[in-house]
């Protein structure tokens, strides 16, 4: 029987993060510190104008690039918070921020184009790099540097068929952040290199430093950058499925002609409840932000008093300490950690080769349960320390 499948798409390594959470599914008293997903409920304004649209039958198809009232109140709400000046027919709305990055690949790449990925970075960039039919190009980001893009590690990178570079800050998994005077050093190497942006701002409302700047305000990127982002991360609305995209015309336009036939639309009552989120909730997210910011700062003093080093991360809800220490892998580590004191972490190398010696760590839960999984990997450090005197 001929083979029915793609090579491209089998030679894909599947996500790096699940097998520790099939593991903690079904792992009695486990706790789980690896998942991306707010801890918190959509707030009651979303979910109530989630529930009267179903109530009012409003169960349609909506246009290809969304609710026309939608992706006005995105323009002014970048406005408002960013400085990104759009009209509604510049941003398309998406099935979380994820489609809206596949299809910002798929729109403008042709097939040995150039990709620049720093990475560490979201699991999805390479693989949907690859299906593109893009050339991945990686940047490893340094330690030394906080995980942070410099302008020569970009130059270095460029060649003439670099086509576009993801940028993923805030970063997941990292939680480094990049000021305006870093971001202006970037922009300057894109535009003399003509080279374009996929700039990933999902975690734009989850800084705790500096307000976060779009590198899409700055003189000579707009033109040149598709912003992403979305409403799972800052509104905790992770199963509502929806995203956007914003960036020039002429690239929305095939990024809506990909979305068009895969897709269709988001789904309508999840548009209706975003309005609300966009107009009502600025006191919900600061509310929610304001928890990250306790459980953040938590966390890096009991890294500090257990001897676990780790650089302070201002963006997204993780941390990325070092294991390097223990002269153990970030696998090995964390497979330990999950077998002897129930507590699941997700290895820096799901995130790419130069994850490794390090452990993505989330506080998108409570305090209580950040307390109890602290105290067993205080317990579980010790016992390396005891492991290695011996």
């Amino acid at each position: 029987m001929r083979n029915p499948l793609s090579d491209k798409v089998v030679a894909i390594q599947p996500s790096g993060i699940r097998k520790f959470f099939d593991i903690v599914s079904e792992m009695k008293d486990a706790i789980s510190l690896g998942v991306g997903e707010p801890d918190f409920d959509t707030p009651w304004k979303i979910r109530e104008e989630g529930i009267y649209a179903l109530e009012k039958g409003r169960t349609f198809y909506t246009s290809n690039s969304g609710l026309k009232e939608l992706r006005e109140e995105i323009c002014n709400y970048l406005k408002r918070k960013y400085q990104l000046d759009y009209t509604f027919d510049q941003v398309l709305v998406t099935v979380g921020g994820s489609e809206g990055i596949d299809a910002a690949l798929r729109a403008m790449i042709n097939p040995g184009d150039e990709v620049i990925i720093p990475q560490p970075c979201y699991v999805s960039y390479l693989p949907c790099a690859v299906l593109a039919d893009a050339k991945p190009v990686i940047i490893n980001l340094k330690e030394e540097n906080e995980f942070k893009l410099t302008a020569k590690e970009l130059l270095d990178a460029i060649t003439d068929k670099t086509k576009l570079l993801i940028l993923p800050f805030p970063n997941n998994p990292t939680g480094a952040i990049m000021n305006r005077t870093e971001l202006e050093e970037i922009a300057k190497v894109i535009i003399e290199k003509d080279i374009f942006v996929i700039s990933d701002e999902i975690y734009s409302e989850l800084t705790y430093k500096d307000h976060h700047v779009s590198i899409a305000s700055l003189p000579g990127m707009k033109e040149r950058t598709i912003v992403i982002n979305g409403f799972s991360k800052a509104f905790a609305m992770t199963g509502w499925r929806l995203g956007y995209a914003v960036g020039p015309k002429e690239i929305l336009t095939q990024m809506t002609k990909i979305h068009q036939f895969a897709i269709m639309c988001a789904p309508t009552n999840s548009q209706f409840a975003a309005v609300e989120a966009l107009r009502e909730c600025d006191t919900e997210v600061e509310k929610m932000v304001e928890a990250y910011d306790q459980r953040r700062r938590f966390l890096m003093n009991a890294f500090k008093e257990m001897g676990l080093d780790c650089f302070e991360p201002f963006g997204a809800f993780y941390v990325f300490p070092s294991i390097k220490k223990f002269g153990m892998t970030s696998d090995e580590f964390a497979t330990r950690l999950l077998r002897e004191e129930k507590v699941a972490v997700v290895p820096g190398t799901a995130f790419g080769d130069c994850g490794e010696g390090f452990l993505r760590i989330s506080y998108a839960y409570s305090i209580e349960n950040l307390k109890v999984a602290l105290e067993r990997m205080e317990r579980f450090i010790k016992r390396l320390e005891a492991e290695k005197k011996n």
